[in-house]
């Protein structure tokens, strides 16, 4: 059975991919505005040679109109004049018709496409009035025609002017336009589907760079970044972020490793002494077991029991996390106790000064984290440790001090690392396993608060700064 290769991108099936929903998104909205943009084109033309048309048909009506209201009073409607029939000769051009009936709705004049073809229109409208209509003319098939009638007042009286034109070059116009876009329209969208799909897939070859990296980065190659694009946009934060993500990596790795390699040796030492002590005792079975020997024994199995358990402590804090449970905790009574323990177990003299301060969390966590910060102070201090406890704008703020040698302000930041000893000697000595600053840092971050060295005349300060639930003064 063939193990699976992890670096290998997965196969996806079914649905597309972003080149060709990009093309199809680009194609379809493109698409879309090419058809609205045409159909406004062809009604735009249509519209725009129909009033071309109309200006036409109202001149040649004022035409027609002009030389109507110069007929001299009492002219005989039934042979109109000359000027009147040469006017409507005149008008009848380029595929234009003109009738004027007399206010009885009889042909006057008219052109000669019309000639005994009776009125266009049945019934004569109000003097000065005008009208628009579409129609067709007699003994045309289907050509359409705009109409315009518009009555005229003369001396002889009221006389209706019907001018109407063929709209043939309007289709004729519409008929052109439109192969072309039928034409025109899919081979623009084809440039567009291709143009696109060629630009997003050239567009993405950095995420191709950035996913073939990542995919070729192994467990132990983290130290690997990702190529980042010349151009500040979205691809160059990705690759940014991706690299980030790649150092935060294998700052963990690293640390893993060293959290290994230093547990490993931390362990090594008192099993070695239990195992030497062990071997003594059964090549010696008849000598009886001395007090050293058996304080030793106790010693050593203590100093394996507290680096388990602080082991144990923090793989929970990264898997987990601390403070699930949430209690009502008095700080003040922590670090009374504290000053207890330390008066009745050393001869070192203790300052405190406690004030009631309730914050809300693990008794058993922040007590061992109160517990360590004295005990580092403990072993450190020459003659004095100074413990405070204190509210301060809601806030429980936590001080201890040692009059000691003090913490170089380079390694301020360092002794909260895990196996971190600035003194490595006198630390493995009096049974410091270098994760006692490493849990206060996980127990106050899980309690929200914080915790860090501060500025100190003499020795080593360290403050802790935690949200009091509430303040109570007795």
């Amino acid at each position: 059975m063939t193990g699976v290769d992890a670096t290998r991108a997965p196969r996806h099936r079914g649905g597309i991919g972003v080149r060709a929903r990009a093309a199809l998104a680009a194609t379809l909205i493109v698409a879309l505005a090419l058809a609205v943009g045409s159909a406004a084109l062809v009604i735009a033309l249509q519209q725009s040679l129909t009033a071309g048309i109309e200006t036409s048909i109202e001149d040649r009506a004022e035409e027609v109109g002009a030389v109507l209201e110069a007929l001299p009073a009492g002219s005989n409607a039934a042979e109109p004049p000359r000027t009147l029939r040469d006017a409507v000769e005149a008008a009848s051009r380029q595929s234009t018709a003109v009738q004027i009936l007399d206010a009885g709705g009889r042909v006057v004049a008219e052109s000669d496409d019309l000639d005994g073809d009776g009125p266009l229109l049945d019934v004569a409208g109000d003097a000065g009035e005008s009208e628009w209509r579409d129609t067709v003319l007699p003994d045309e098939d289907d050509e359409r025609y705009r109409l315009l009638r518009e009555e005229v007042e003369t001396p002889s009286g009221t006389f209706t002017v019907l001018v109407a034109q063929s709209l043939e070059p309007v289709q004729e116009s519409t008929e052109a336009v439109l192969p072309l876009l039928a034409v025109g329209l899919p081979l623009l969208l084809l440039v567009v589907a291709a143009s696109t799909f060629w630009l997003v897939g050239r567009s993405l070859r950095p995420v191709e760079a950035i996913r073939a990296k990542v995919a070729a980065i192994g467990g132990r190659e983290l130290q690997e970044r990702v190529p980042v694009p010349a151009a500040r946009d979205e691809i160059a934060r990705l690759a940014t972020t991706m690299n980030g993500m790649l150092a935060r990596l294998e700052a963990s790795q690293r640390s893993q490793r060293r959290f290994v390699a230093d547990a490993s040796h931390e362990l090594r030492s008192p099993i070695a002494t239990i195992k030497a002590m062990g071997e003594t005792a059964v090549a010696h079975p008849d000598r009886a077991l001395d007090a050293a020997t058996a304080e030793g024994f106790v010693d050593e199995a203590t100093r394996m029991e507290r680096l388990v358990n602080a082991l144990l402590l923090l793989a929970r804090a990264d898997e987990l996390g601390l403070a699930q449970e949430r209690e009502d905790v008095d700080l003040d009574d922590l670090l009374r106790a504290e000053r207890d323990r330390i008066r009745s177990t050393t001869s070192l003299r203790v300052d405190a000064s406690i004030q009631p301060v309730r914050v809300s969390g693990s008794p058993l966590q922040l007590g061992q984290a109160v517990r360590n910060l004295v005990d580092n102070a403990v072993r450190h201090a020459r003659t004095e440790v100074v413990l405070s406890v204190r509210a301060d704008g809601g806030r429980a703020v936590l001080e201890v001090r040692d009059d000691g040698t003090g913490i170089p302000a380079a390694d301020r930041e360092r002794v909260f690392e895990r196996f971190v000893r600035l003194d490595e000697s006198r630390a493995r000595d009096e049974g410091g396993t270098g994760l006692g600053l490493a849990i206060v840092r996980e127990v106050v971050l899980a309690h929200g608060g914080t915790v860090e060295v501060v500025e100190s005349e003499t020795g080593a300060a360290f403050r802790v700064s935690l949200p009091a639930q509430r303040v109570e003064h007795g």
